[in-house]
């Protein structure tokens, strides 16, 4: 029975090395930030560090914009890391276009060690062969290069071909236990020697990831389940890069569940809302929340409990406990837990959150004035308890910036139809009022409205909720009229009471 290799590291504790490398195409998605914060709350859970390297050797997709994007996408979140981009470490450059001369002396080491050989097949030839041999095409390369003497090779040369240079894979089951999904054996001829240098010299993925890691220390490579299958060949790769004194241990692996869309059983695509990063931000998820909630997709903190800290997620986090069958995202679970969180912030941080999302709907009409922050800043304790996002804030609040309410239709229609008499009469209460506070407003309202005029509360307060906000649902009646001022709340009560004529 296959056991996996006993040069794997039993790194704990602060020796501890993950990292987070993604390819900068595109805009960062969940998928990808779920992998970021598992890494990020991995290496703070044990005490260990966090690398932060980009991928980018594919010139026609990678873009500068992209990095930025990823930077931008980590700062928000506050998923810091400890070497990398951007704060430099002892193992830089963290861009693959910037190590080149590295991989190529790692070639060479490769090479004078008999790991890698110059593989010279076409793949018309593997074709033949496989066909002439009744193999069948798709198994692929045939590992006849494996042996092919001076004079063969010296003869491909003449010819003016280019040799690739292909990884002698063992012959032997390789082994390793994922330390989510437990013991994982690839038996032996499951995959030929494969590429590791193009014919042009160039190193491919397979090759300089792993070598990345190894140079850099990597202990631990939390990543996604689609990946799982290269493992096979970094198994391999490593106990090459051992043999040639590049690296002296082969890391842990753990293969972190899919995360599928609300519908059906596909991977949540990059072209899915849910998946776009930055639409969660503009619609007004904070980080706390939105990481709280990633958390969740293969992992819980305990039974019947959904909502906690940052800090809380970090001391219980232990990658061996995610759940290794996928999660769905779940766009209302996400935005409930988004909401619960909204309502731990402190009030102040609370307003001043919400104040980039007044000036993008623009309540203020320009640049706010002082007096309109004082006024966000009084009325966001009405708001807090009644948002799961901050995007909704605008619409609630809205109305304390403008001059001209604008009438919702469907609030028109819900008005009883003595509505302009109760706005008369509401106007008629508030105007003797010398002090304009919330418990004189309703002691005012509810006496002419309710004991004079026969109405429910639900009934009577719906016309002056309407003239103030334009809306059927807003924030509390009473203080709204405060923080609008006596004078503007009865100039808004008489002017729909003129409209409804």
């Amino acid at each position: 029975m296959a056991t996996p290799d006993p040069r794997t590291t039993t790194a704990s504790g602060a020796d501890v090395r993950v990292r987070f490398c993604p390819s900068p195409t595109g805009l960062p998605h969940v998928g990808m930030v779920r992998t970021a914060l598992y890494n990020w709350a991995y290496a703070r859970h044990t005490g260990g560090k966090l690398v932060f390297r980009i991928e980018d050797t594919d010139a026609a997709r990678d873009s500068e914009e992209s990095f930025r994007q990823l930077v931008d996408a980590l700062t928000w979140l506050k998923i810091d890391w400890d070497e990398g981009v951007e704060v430099g470490g002892p193992h830089g450059p963290y861009r693959q276009s910037e190590r080149g001369e590295i991989y190529r002396e790692v070639i060479e080491k490769l090479v004078a060690s008999g790991a890698v050989y110059e593989s010279y097949s076409t793949a018309e030839e593997i074709d033949a062969r496989n066909e002439a041999n009744g193999r069948a095409k798709q198994l692929g390369y045939d590992n006849h290069d494996r042996d092919l003497t001076d004079e063969e090779r010296a003869a491909f040369r003449a010819e003016g071909r280019q040799p690739a240079l292909r990884l002698r894979v063992p012959d032997e089951d390789l082994t390793y236990v994922d330390l989510i999904r437990g013991e994982v054996t690839f038996p032996a001829g499951s995959f030929p020697d494969f590429v590791v240098v193009r014919p042009n010299g160039a190193p491919l993925y397979t090759l300089v990831n792993p070598v990345d890691d190894a140079l850099m220390g990597i202990t631990h490579v939390l990543r996604g389940e689609d990946l799982m299958p290269s493992t096979a060949r970094q198994l391999a790769l490593y106990g090459a890069l051992i043999d040639a004194g590049v690296t002296t241990f082969v890391p842990r692996f753990a293969h972190m569940p899919l995360v599928l869309g609300e519908t059906g059983n596909k991977k949540l695509s990059k072209r899915d809302p849910q998946a776009d990063l930055f639409l969660h931000r503009e619609r007004g998820f904070i980080h706390e929340g939105l990481l709280n909630y990633l958390a969740l997709l293969g992992w819980s903190i305990g039974p019947d409990r959904d909502v906690f800290s940052l800090e809380e997620f970090t001391a219980a986090f232990d990658i061996v406990n995610v759940n290794p069958n996928p999660a769905r995202f779940d766009q209302k679970k996400a935005e409930s837990i988004n909401g619960d969180h909204i309502r731990r912030l402190e009030p102040k941080d609370f307003a001043e959150r919400i104040l980039p999302y007044l000036a993008a709907a623009d309540v203020f009409g320009g640049e706010p004035t002082h007096e309109q922050i004082v006024r966000a800043f009084r009325a966001a304790p009405l708001v807090q308890e009644r948002v799961q996002l901050l995007g909704e804030v605008p619409g609630l609040l809205g109305f304390l910036f403008a001059d001209q309410v604008s009438y919702d239709e469907d609030a028109l229609k819900g008005l009883p139809a003595n509505a302009a008499e109760v706005l008369t009469a509401s106007a008629a209460a508030l105007e003797p009022l010398e002090t304009f506070t919330p418990e004189a407003i309703q002691e005012a309202l509810s006496a002419a409205l309710v004991d004079e005029l026969g109405l429910k509360p639900r009934v009577a307060y719906g016309p002056p909720r309407v003239a103030l906000t334009g809306r059927r649902v807003s924030p509390p009646l009473f203080e709204s009229m405060e923080l609008l001022g006596k004078d503007e709340t009865l100039r808004r009560l008489r002017a729909l009471a003129e409209f409804l004529g």
